[in-house]
């Protein structure tokens, strides 16, 4: 059974509601509440396409993809909201990614009796094959992308099954018809990144291809298969690199067995339809292994335009039934937008026959469960894996334990994923937090994986000496800053991941890794300065790096995309033994309260990217923050975590194009707004407890998987009462600032009373705090 989540939005409203089946409660459904629009302003990097939940084709309009690279930051996703022109459609992208890539297989419409294979200038809207658009013309909703080319005067649509895109294209009338096919044209574009591509045109009509490419994930290739609704009545290979056409043949007749080809570096193809009654359907589907693996994905999801659409709204109506709402219109297409957000990645990369290319390039198969990619590791381990093994722990979770296995075993290093995309690895960020997934769904109760081969599959990559200064750190006891870059963060990334290797290898029985993990868990000590009170970068010979500025954020230093404000408060997994080097609860609510009050007015943080959403120090657009609010509580004060979450939802999150403050990092962004709009959020994965922050909707009701049903209710919630008065679970007083996992899967109510005034009774003692307060 799914997990769904029931908010509603009167506390008044409940009696009558209870007997009212919840279709009829809510005027606007999930899916229509979604606004994929959401992020992609500012700094959210989000798409406004067509995909299924964690689909693989990712079908949606490019507006820029020839930025230079520096430049290409805010075009991550390949549209942005404030550009005036579209280059076409492309079938796959990120959603929230800090760097990105992707933009494979470009199509735009074009009309008229000359068709120029040119994108144009973005600067200079009527050039090239590029059309001018305007918002108003615009649909975005789950699944489903339409649009007005000004320009050609097409109306163009979009949707997308799980392995297919489908396109619509209604042309003017007695215009001839033309598709432009760009394989040169990539994000993140630069001279020499398609290291090869080809085209085939079949004699049945069908176009086939495939480009490889030397981009983030380097030797990438990418396969596809397009058949059309109309017969082709020409058509024209180019390489862009030699601007030499290749004619090919002229209305190939259907029983024809000639076979038209171009191989090349940068190819383009231009296909004529003349002049159509009706609009043209255009089928793609891809795939990472070979042509014929994306024709069987051709054939393995059938159907038209029409059949697609609305196979993928059900999808997405079955998805987004993790939260049904009733609440003011903002606050339900926030959640909801959010809660879409979390569903996209990490996306299936495996075929229809279970065939996928792996870290290796090779060809291997799933199976028993479907291979997925796109693993933002270090963003999602956070709360978007504990959100996907909440709400659907089978469907999602267990494929993306056996797919980081898989990557391990065929890993030519033997190690688990770091940032991995199209089987690819990038070596971007990090730590190795893969493994925290695993453990915590392992704890979780997850289980139709080998355990025990996991657990070794998470030492082996814990124990790979050549990786990000891990050899000094095992011999050391931390990352040496003269030996290794963004030494500091990794020394407490790397024991906080430890830690969870060592709960696992306690629950598996085996002591020996436990005990000798459990010791490397402590080794963020090693980094921090006791008299400082901040994490420092430490040198070889045992001395802290000099001149230090906790304020200071430069890549590739001391910090990954942070500073010494936010990365000092990594110790999720022993926030009590940080609390009392930092001198106890009054003075850890000291320091976060300088943290969040801190005076930006004479720092520039021009020059670093990710660096946004800003609260003083604290910077919700970049995940080391994450969990930081929640630290009040820990401290013995959770009345200020209320305050903190209220201040960081109204000023973070709107139902707007720039209502993200910062990339959305795969779902991260958003899963955080998803858990802390329940009340509660994972500040430890591992732990299988839930700090209570406070929430933000009068009601929720989780139907879990098991049968069971667990409530939310927050009576008297409104922007005055905005602080916790009691809480109780099961109707008993809840005097303790968590709930654990077991709690919320057995089923019950946890019911919070609201006031206008703080109550600094509640969950105040030490033995109300979490798990991680008190462990070392």
């Amino acid at each position: 059974m799914r997990l769904s989540v029931v908010l509603l939005a009167a506390a008044s409203l409940l009696p009558a509601l209870a007997a009212t089946p919840l279709a009829a409660q809510t005027a606007v459904s999930p899916y229509d509440a979604v606004d994929p629009l959401i992020g992609t302003g500012g700094e959210g990097h989000t798409f406004p396409g067509a995909t299924a939940p964690f689909g693989m084709v990712q079908l949606s309009p490019d507006t820029d993809t020839g930025c230079e690279i520096r430049k290409c930051y805010g075009h991550a996703a390949g549209y942005r909201y404030d550009d005036p022109t579209i280059q076409g459609f492309s079938h796959t992208h990120f959603s929230g990614a800090g760097h990105s890539d992707l933009g494979d297989i470009l199509v735009m419409p074009a009309v008229g009796d000359t068709v120029s294979l040119d994108p144009g200038d973005p600067t200079t809207p009527t050039s090239g094959y590029r059309s001018r658009f305007s918002h108003a013309t615009e649909i975005a909703k789950p699944g489903y992308y339409a649009v007005t080319l000004a320009d050609s005067g097409v109306r163009a649509e979009l949707t997308a099954g799980t392995r297919v895109g489908l396109h619509r294209y209604a042309f003017p009338r007695g215009k001839a018809a033309h598709l432009v096919i760009d394989l040169r044209s990539s994000l993140y574009d630069y001279p020499g990144k398609i290291l090869w591509s080809s085209l085939r045109l079949l004699p049945d009509g069908t176009v086939t291809g495939m480009r490889e490419t030397r981009g983030w994930a380097p030797g990438r290739k990418l396969f596809f298969a397009m058949r059309f609704s109309a017969p082709l009545t020409g058509h024209a290979f180019v390489d862009r690199d030699t601007k030499v056409p290749y004619k090919g043949f002229q209305g190939p007749s259907r029983d024809s067995d000639e076979v038209a080809e171009k191989l090349g570096r940068a190819l383009e193809a231009r296909l004529d339809f003349g002049k159509l009654a009706k609009p043209l359907e255009v089928r793609v589907a891809i795939s990472g292994v070979d042509a014929a693996g994306a024709l069987a994905n051709l054939e393995g999801e059938p159907g038209d335009f029409d059949t697609i659409r609305a196979q993928t709204h059900t999808a997405w109506d079955q998805a987004l039934g993790a939260v049904e709402l009733d609440a003011p219109a903002a606050t339900r297409t926030n959640i909801y937008t959010a809660l879409y957000h979390s569903l996209l990645a990490p996306s299936v990369f495996g075929d229809v026959d279970g065939r996928f290319r792996g870290p290796d390039d090779q060809v291997h198969q799933a199976t028993g469960y479907t291979f997925r990619s796109t693993f933002s590791l270090w963003d999602t381990f956070r709360a978007e894996h504990p959100l996907l093994t909440l709400i659907q722990p089978e469907r999602t979770t267990s494929d993306v334990v056996q797919s980081l296995l898989a990557s391990q075993r065929y890993s030519p290093y033997g190690i688990l994923p770091i940032w991995q995309f199209h089987g690819r690895e990038t070596w971007t960020m990090i730590g190795y937090h893969a493994v925290p997934v695993i453990a915590d769904a392992y704890l979780k109760g997850l289980r139709g994986f080998d355990a025990n081969a996991a657990l070794d599959a998470m030492v082996a990559s814990a124990d790979y000496a050549p990786y990000g200064g891990l050899g000094e750190y095992i011999k050391r006891g931390y990352v040496p800053i003269d030996k290794e870059p963004e030494a500091a963060s990794k020394t407490v990334e790397y024991a906080y991941d430890d830690w969870t290797i060592a709960r696992m290898a306690r629950a598996l029985g085996r002591t020996d890794i436990a005990d000798r993990f459990d010791k490397r868990a402590g080794n963020w000590r090693n980094s921090f300065d006791a008299k400082s009170g901040f994490l420092r970068a430490r040198k070889s010979d045992g001395s802290f790096r000099t001149p230090f500025d906790p304020t200071a954020i430069n890549y590739g230093s001391d910090y990954t995309e942070g500073n010494a404000w936010q990365y000092s408060w990594f110790v999720p997994q022993d926030q009590g033994g940080l609390f009392r080097i930092l001198g106890g609860d009054r003075k850890v609510v000291a320091k976060l309260d300088a943290m969040f009050d801190y005076d930006n007015s004479k720092l520039d943080y021009s020059h670093a990217e990710d660096i946004a959403g800003l609260i003083g120090q604290y910077i919700h657009g970049n995940e080391p923050s994450h969990h930081v609010a929640y630290l009040y509580a820990l401290a013995g004060q959770p009345w200020r975590t209320q305050e903190r979450l209220k201040q960081i939802v109204d000023s973070q999150y709107k139902p707007t194009p720039d209502g993200l403050a910062g990339n959305d990092d795969l779902g991260q962004m958003s899963a955080w707004y998803v858990f802390t709009s329940l009340g509660f959020y994972p500040v430890t994965p591992g732990s299988n407890q839930y700090v209570i922050g406070r929430p933000f909707a009068p009601r929720a009701a989780l139907n879990l998987p098991n049968g069971k049903r667990f409530t939310v209710i927050a009576d008297g919630l409104s922007d005055t009462n905005r602080y916790i008065g009691r809480v109780t679970l099961n109707g008993q007083p809840l005097t303790r600032s968590y709930i654990r996992h077991e709690e919320i899967v057995a089923g019950g109510e946890l019911r919070f009373t609201m006031q206008a005034t703080p109550n600094k009774s509640w969950a105040t003692a030490k033995t109300a705090r979490p798990y991680s307060t008190t462990q070392y």
